[in-house]
């Protein structure tokens, strides 16, 4: 599997928005976290490698989810780097 192919489109609701800004969430103790639907086939370290790849950030740590919609994944970003720098250059915002 390519890692282009791997993170398939932002997934944008006001939760998520809230996890890039690091407002408190009922979930999220801090924010730094941005959320992607990813290839249902995508293990955690090749999601890590190409957010890294892809955006050049750090990555500290990736959640994973599955819904009806796809595999989830939560990519919390190391201190020094940004989420939501990252959403404004995808268009989140």
């Amino acid at each position: 599997m390519d890692l282009g192919d791997i993170l398939l489109y932002p997934y944008v609701t006001e939760k998520t928005l809230n996890m890039l800004s690091g407002t408190p969430v009922q979930d999220s103790k801090d924010g730094n976290r941005i959320e992607f639907v990813v290839r249902r086939e995508a293990s955690k370290v090749q999601i890590r490698e190409a957010f890294e790849k892809q955006f050049e950030a750090k990555v500290a740590k990736v959640y994973t989810f599955l819904r009806k919609d796809g595999k989830h994944a939560i990519i919390k970003l190391k201190p020094g780097f940004s989420a939501e720098e990252i959403g404004m250059r995808i268009g989140v915002f």
